[in-house]
């Protein structure tokens, strides 16, 4: 077999005409006019393409680029398309893809015939699935599966590329799984887009002559997927939020060398509520089955990738110390994981990157016994990884990835020696032209990956990209900030809403309680009278302290006002938590 082949039998359909009719979807494909389905747009029902089905014109035709699944709500069902896309890249030789816009169609005529309640529910959901619309960082193949790692795909028996690519693909990376049951039991394989989220960088490397192609991905673990404060930690399965493989991938000369991390949330139940302050306190959730939830976790990493070391990067005081200690007491019940607490912030401060050889040295040995995965032109396995590295930090963006980039640029070295183009004393970081591109790789997949969790772009990607702070970065980096603390305030929660909705985590039923009554509280209608009294009572007692320089008088009402005032503020931090966006459809656990 071929590493990497995938049987042309299955090669996903690649272009739609997309038909439009009132009591009807159209999906024919370009390639082959003769295949295609339909979906009724009164019962969501999907039926086989018929000359009787595709007869008559549409009011409206478009070209689409996959179906990336549908979805049932109170009212019908609602079609993700993609309607556009970028080619950015090739993985192991195929074409991949990125998703540059979708859209969800709209089978619900059944809406008319919904009651008031029903209807108030139906757009709250279809409120959500605009959110699904603008998900970031999207990726796909339409000729091979992307959600495997290059070591797993030389492990699979032949017959695994001949499968459809939804069957060939882990599900544990496929964002789109619980969107694609419908075409799955219609068995529209060839209609079928597995979606990847995460992040796709390659670029082209010299390397002293020897030209190589140089690849990035990432692929985010949808098991307990969501935003940043409202999905945290494990849950009792012990999946934790934020998990992601990193696979690192050099094609050099017909040899191919892939490394992997994986980083994720400290697996401990815990959480960190918005309540409006910019770094809301971390609280440990006690329960009977923790040390269980942390062991499950290990398992399952040890059963896939062999031994974990585990880095621990988060502060030792504070909260931060406060859950670290508790980390890293669960973690001596584990005898056949390393923990290694490293104080990131503490060793490395704002700006000195080369502090991570501190780590580096404490780790070195087993790092490079793990060792990573090489084959021939032939596909002959030359060498294994049998472990791997998972780092967390408290979020597992700006630290982790600062530190996944150090020990990528360890790996790389180490490659390229094995295989003769560097010699032993001879390292990436001596050749400018390649340094800055695999560099720029890394800070780019951290912001990908920032932006799918945390809404804004990785802080501390100067210390990835530079290996110190500057101050255009600086600046990035509190604008970045800022933005985490309004998106995280002011919107997560209905992007949370949107993740479980997509995920199949919370299941649209007319006998489950409206999204209304699930939390009563009206986050958003409170908080401009909130901020209106702020603003309002700043404002006038300004004007009126003006005002009290020429009249005395005024000295009593700029009084009034800043009591007003100050008021005001009292009540908007004692009940912080209720005016910030909070998720409605599902527990957080």
């Amino acid at each position: 077999m071929e590493v990497g082949s995938s049987s042309s039998n299955f090669k996903l359909y690649d272009q739609f005409e997309l038909l439009e009719f009132e009591d009807r979807l159209v999906f024919k494909s370009l390639e082959s006019p003769d295949k295609g389905f339909s979906i009724c747009r009164r019962q969501g029902n999907i039926e086989p393409l018929s000359d009787e089905s595709s007869s008559g014109k549409p009011p409206k035709t478009s070209t689409i680029y996959g179906v990336a699944g549908t979805i049932r709500l109170l009212a019908g069902t609602y079609v993700l398309v993609i309607t556009s896309r970028k080619e950015v890249g090739s993985f192991l030789g195929f074409p991949v893809y990125r998703v540059e816009s979708m859209k969800f169609l709209a089978c619900n005529e059944a809406l008319r015939f919904s009651n008031s309640q029903e209807k108030r529910d139906e757009a709250y959901f279809m409120s959500l699935l605009k959110t699904v619309e603008a998900t970031p960082g999207l990726y796909y193949s339409y000729e091979t599966d992307i959600t495997v790692n290059l070591q797993r795909r030389c492990k699979l028996m032949e017959v695994w590329t001949s499968k459809p690519l939804w069957k060939q693909a882990d599900p544990r990376f496929v964002w789109n799984n619980h969107l694609l049951e419908e075409l799955i039991e219609y068995k529209l394989d060839r209609f079928i887009i597995p979606l990847l989220q995460g992040s796709f960088q390659v670029t082209q490397l010299k390397l002293k002559s020897s030209p190589a192609t140089f690849t990035l991905l990432s692929r985010r673990c949808t098991r307990r997927l969501g935003t940043r404060m409202w999905r945290r930690g494990a849950n009792l399965e012990g999946d934790t939020a934020n998990f992601i493989e990193t696979e690192q991938l050099l094609e050099l000369e017909g040899f191919r060398c892939s490394s992997l991390q994986i980083r994720g949330s400290i697996p401990l139940l815990w959480e960190q509520i918005v309540d409006l302050s910019y770094k809301p306190q971390l609280r440990i959730i006690q329960h009977e089955q923790t040390p269980q939830v942390v062991e499950r976790h290990f398992n399952d990493l040890y059963q896939r990738y062999g031994e974990t070391i585990a880095v621990d990067l988060t502060d030792k005081h504070g909260d931060e110390g406060q859950l670290s200690a508790a980390y890293a007491e669960e973690m001596q019940k584990l005898p056949n994981v390393r923990y290694v607490s490293f104080d990131f912030h503490h060793v490395c401060g704002s700006s000195n990157f080369a502090n991570l050889q501190v780590l580096y040295d404490k780790i070195s040995e087993e790092f490079e016994k793990q060792g990573y995965f090489l084959i021939d032109k032939d596909g002959k396995i030359l060498e294994e990884q049998r472990g791997i590295i998972r780092s967390n930090c408290i979020d597992c963006l700006d630290r982790t990835n600062v530190t996944q980039s150090y020990l990528a640029q360890q790996t790389l070295d180490i490659q390229l020696q094995r295989l003769g183009v560097f010699t032993s004393t001879e390292y990436i970081s001596m050749f400018p032209e390649d340094y800055v591109k695999f560099r720029t790789l890394w800070a780019e997949q951290g912001d990908e990956i920032s932006l799918g969790y945390a809404g804004t772009h990785a802080l501390k990607g100067d210390l990835v990209r530079y290996g110190k702070q500057t101050v255009a970065g600086f600046i990035k980096d509190g604008m970045s900030a800022l933005s985490r603390y309004y998106v995280n305030n002011f919107h997560d929660g209905i992007r949370q809403d949107a993740l479980d909705l997509v995920s199949g985590r919370y299941t649209v039923s007319k006998s489950n309680p409206s999204p209304f009554q699930l939390n009563s509280f009206e986050s958003f209608s409170y908080l401009p009278v909130a901020s209106a009294l702020l603003i309002g009572g700043l404002t006038l007692t300004t004007f009126s302290l003006q005002q009290a320089a020429r009249n005395a008088q005024h000295y009593v009402s700029s009084v009034v006002w800043a009591g007003v005032t100050a008021g005001a503020m009292a009540l908007v931090k004692a009940n912080g938590r209720q005016f910030c966006s909070r998720p409605r459809l599902c527990r957080l656990l």
